[in-house]
């Protein structure tokens, strides 16, 4: 039987923190971190080279958990940190699957994490190891989809895959509106104009200027993520 090959020979992932918890949880629930983790695992098998960026909505989420007590800057360094909880356990969870993974941090937390280091990032895909990039940009006042589209490019990333709680992106919100229609294909210029709401606008514009494609597709669909790794027409994709 002939291995299926990737079509795609490096990619970012983006996840959710969300992604970790079970039914609007805080925390880290084990059971879907080792359902992901698995996922992940046989991605890996198919030889790609993949990057990771995940975010923290399950532990803390930013100004709406401040709630006017604590100012945007501190509010989203809380956030930064708590991507890196959820990047170290990720870890710990692939690595119980036998793959390689290393955490690379945009914030200086040395006995934790190795610093964001772009060229040592490039190596350790090259050696086949999963890189895991925490702590957003390391800046207030950016989300991780924007971290996602950054390091997507700075690793030249043949595109960006973005696993969200839906099907794709539609016209308008799915949960709010039953009538809503999926959109199989979209130009950035016309997400953009349409404010469509699946990720920041910086986000996409730092993915339109170096070229990224960005595909959005439903997490919890059992083998998506190499479905939309493989190349399968899946969710939405944004050029």
């Amino acid at each position: 039987m002939v291995k299926k090959k990737p079509c795609k020979r490096r990619i970012l992932l983006k996840l959710s923190g969300e992604a970790l918890s079970n039914d609007g949880c805080r925390g880290v629930d084990p059971q879907p971190l080792k359902a992901i983790a698995q996922e992940i695992a046989q991605v890996h098998k198919t030889g790609c080279q993949l990057a990771i960026v995940i975010g923290g909505g399950n532990i803390w989420r930013g100004l709406r958990d401040g709630g006017g007590v604590i100012d945007r800057v501190n509010s989203d360094s809380m956030g930064m940190l708590a991507t890196v909880i959820n990047a170290i356990a990720l870890q710990s969870a692939l690595e119980e699957n036998g793959v390689p993974t290393r955490v690379q941090t945009s914030v200086n937390i040395y006995q934790m994490a190795e610093p964001f280091v772009r060229r040592r990032a490039l190596r350790h895909l090259e050696k086949g190891r999963i890189v895991i990039f925490a702590g957003g940009t390391g800046n207030p006042y950016f989300t991780t989809d924007s971290a996602a589209a950054l390091r997507a490019s700075e690793i030249n990333a043949d595109v960006l895959l973005k696993a969200t709680q839906v099907d794709g992106v539609y016209d308008c919100d799915p949960k709010k509106n039953p009538n809503a229609k999926r959109i199989k294909k979209i130009t950035f210029k016309d997400a953009i104009a349409r404010h469509l709401q699946f990720m920041d606008t910086a986000a996409l514009a730092i993915c339109l200027e170096n070229k990224v494609p960005v595909q959005v597709f439903n997490l919890h669909k059992k083998g998506n993520i190499k479905r939309a790794v493989c190349g399968e027409d899946i969710g939405t994709l944004i050029y």
